[in-house]
């Protein structure tokens, strides 16, 4: 069986009406449960106390933030090899999420830092291209909303996709890349030795997880969305022309 069956609006319908109830639940039950855990459950770090808690919001958006875009430029780059709706549809309904989830980041990300930095920002190589990209998000949303024609709008908005996506992988890779900055390295590592300690590490991945979910879930329910929107389009322009 082949993924490209679902690029059918219909097939695509049928999968997400059943995907989507266990994407919901598992959402809701993995947020609660990291949270909870994590806020409540944990104790004060020994060096930045209860400002550590952040964690489990600023962690999960950012990776949510910086993968959504990679998520729309695989999307973005269906659309123009093989032209099929779908993957359009998709990349258009992510960037919203994507902008919440950026957001999300950048405001847990100062709260978290000032009290650790003594600022609210800093110009550090992470934090900037982080900010970029979330203003590549939002020309992309607004680049959607200008061009009338949906096929112009994905092909221009696809190669906005292709142009933004040096911001994400600078967003995620800067503190490797540049050894100066304030920006930590990454909290989650195959190296072990990297990660956070074990008492966060449990309700992180929990939160994590939870904010995945989240993700497919609006994912597929916005694009849903955008399907039942253009179908109902084509069927209000026959009509005109008939």
């Amino acid at each position: 069986m082949s993924l490209w069956q679902y690029a059918n609006p219909v097939k695509f319908l049928s999968l997400s009406e059943r995907l989507l109830p266990v994407l919901w639940v598992g959402a809701a039950l993995c947020l609660a449960a990291g949270l909870i855990w994590g806020f409540f459950g944990t104790p004060d770090d020994y060096r930045q106390g209860s400002t550590v808690k952040i964690i489990y919001l600023h962690v999960p958006s950012a990776l949510m933030a910086i993968n959504a875009w990679f998520m729309m430029l695989v999307a973005s780059i269906i659309w123009l090899v093989r032209r099929h709706h779908v993957s359009a549809l998709a990349a258009k309904a992510a960037a919203p999420v994507g902008v919440v989830m950026t957001l999300i980041a950048l405001v847990t990300g100062a709260i978290w830092g000032q009290p650790m930095w003594g600022t609210w920002w800093a110009w550090d190589p992470r934090l900037t291209s982080f900010l970029i990209l979330f203003l590549f998000y939002l020309g992309y949303v607004a680049l959607w909303e200008a061009i009338e024609d949906p096929d112009t709008a994905a092909d221009l908005t696809s190669v906005l996709c292709l142009v933004g996506s040096v911001f994400a992988v600078l967003s995620r890779y800067a503190v490797n890349f540049w050894n100066q900055g304030l920006h930590q390295g990454a909290s989650l590592s195959l190296d072990k030795e990297k990660n956070v300690a074990d008492v966060f590490y449990q309700p992180l991945l929990l939160a994590i997880a939870g904010f995945v979910l989240l993700f497919l879930a609006l994912v597929l329910y916005r694009t849903g969305t955008e399907i039942r929107i253009r179908r109902a389009r084509a069927l209000r322009a026959r009509e005109v022309r008939t």
